[in-house]
């Protein structure tokens, strides 16, 4: 069994694309997560329809943001819609380690051996090889593990990784983003579907 728990707190969700870049924004004004929370919540920056929503989301949101750097929050802002998609797939990878997993063992792994999709039964068979290492796998309900899956699925379609029809995209990182992620961990790219002669190719 792994000491190292995962978190699975991930059901909040999507890559909240629109929202996590507006929050992005308001942190690098303010200077602080906490000054940035409270004024989501006082002004509803997020427009839920209910204040638990709010906070869930928000909450949600900053875990992701708190991952990044001051110069990764900053391309955030100011990168391409791609870039801002594939920097917050990057956020979660790096709040989920159940996710980055997911991403370098099945996603980057099928991509790499030519298959081309990503199918529901890939991700149970990840889960269930998981569980036998995480016993608080073993502790979530179908219910909720259909939840997980359906949420990660709509994040890699969120961040144009995964085609409607289930189709791996590879990822395609200029090089202004593939040289910030590497400001920060080499590992990083892993969590893309791309090949090792691909970052070649992007590199400046």
């Amino acid at each position: 069994m792994s000491n190292d728990r995962y978190s699975m707190s991930f059901t909040t969700g999507s890559l909240f694309h629109r929202e996590s870049v507006k929050l992005a924004a308001l942190y690098l004004d303010l200077g602080d997560w906490n000054s940035v929370r409270d004024k989501v919540i006082a002004e509803n920056l997020l427009q839920t329809r209910t204040l638990n929503t709010l906070k869930r989301v928000c909450r949600e949101i900053i875990s992701r943001l708190r991952t990044m750097s001051p110069g990764e929050l900053e391309f955030l802002v100011e990168g391409s819609h791609q870039e801002q998609a594939y920097l917050l797939w990057l956020a979660v990878c790096r709040r989920y380690r159940f996710i980055a997993d997911f991403a370098v063992e099945v996603l980057r792994e099928r991509y790499i051996t030519l298959k081309a999709d990503l199918t529901f039964d890939d991700f149970d068979s990840f889960f269930n090889r998981k569980s036998e290492w995480h016993l608080e796998l073993d502790e979530i309900t179908p219910a909720t593990r259909s939840k997980l899956r359906q949420v990660l699925f709509k994040i890699l379609r969120e961040a144009d990784l995964l085609a409607a029809n289930n189709m791996i995209n590879a990822a395609m990182l200029s090089p202004r983003l593939l040289d910030v992620i590497h400001r920060g961990s080499r590992r990083d790219v892993s969590y893309f579907p791309l090949f090792e002669s691909d970052l070649k190719g992007m590199a400046k």
